[in-house]
């Protein structure tokens, strides 16, 4: 069964990125759905203009690109991915009888977390997130905003109590970061963590100060 990824309209397509080629790297499955949002944003922070005739072309050279922009740094198989058009609500993953062993939302924008959150199914990756929700599969939200307004706030915790998990994109500095992939690397690693898919994306915390962190 796939992973679904939903990539919505947020700053933070690198994070993206980094989340798909670790699944593809651990021989998972993907279902991808990329909003329309999305595309803009992806345009803006890569230059890439996502199109659903050359999906493949687009995507192979979105996910070979490292955080710093710089392309060509990383080799990509895109064999175990399924694209999915986001204005499509006939798609497979639509219905609960879909098999799936859960949905990643990488970046999630707060409009994409209130239309998660009260059920408004408007795009094929809201549907998708509501179906996770009603199946009581594995909904893992990163969000990616600051500051965060009341009422977003309510809307998050709304989604934990469905059942969601919610993990901001909050990158951490205590595995030893010394570039910009190491932090997208972080969250990335986190939001697997979330969904409890193994990777080696970033140096674990074992309790001792001084250097006491050790790859995973």
């Amino acid at each position: 069964m796939p992973w679904i990824v939903g990539v919505s309209g947020a700053s933070g397509t690198p994070y993206a990125a980094a989340v798909l080629r670790a699944l593809l790297g651990a021989g998972e499955a993907v279902d991808l759905v990329v909003s329309r949002a999305s595309r803009l944003t992806l345009l803006d922070e890569t230059g890439i203009s996502f199109r659903d005739a050359h999906w493949q072309d687009d995507l192979r050279e979105w996910l070979a690109r490292g955080a710093d922009g710089k392309p060509g740094t990383f080799d990509v198989d895109l064999t175990g991915v399924r694209y999915w058009n986001a204005g499509d609500l006939a798609a497979g993953p639509s219905s609960g009888s879909y098999p799936a062993k859960g949905m990643l939302i990488v970046p999630a924008s707060t409009a994409c977390v209130a239309g998660v959150a009260l059920g408004l199914s408007k795009d094929l990756l809201q549907r998708t997130a509501s179906v996770m929700l009603k199946e009581r599969r594995t909904l893992v939200v990163a969000v990616r905003e600051t500051p965060l307004n009341g009422q977003t706030l309510r809307h998050l915790v709304a989604l934990d109590d469905a059942g969601a998990s919610v993990v901001p994109a909050s990158p951490a500095f205590y595995a030893g970061a010394t570039h910009i992939q190491d932090l997208v690397d972080f969250v990335a690693g986190r939001v697997l963590d979330a969904a409890g898919v193994e990777h080696g994306l970033y140096r674990r915390w074992r309790g001792e100060l001084g250097g006491g962190t050790t790859q995973q």
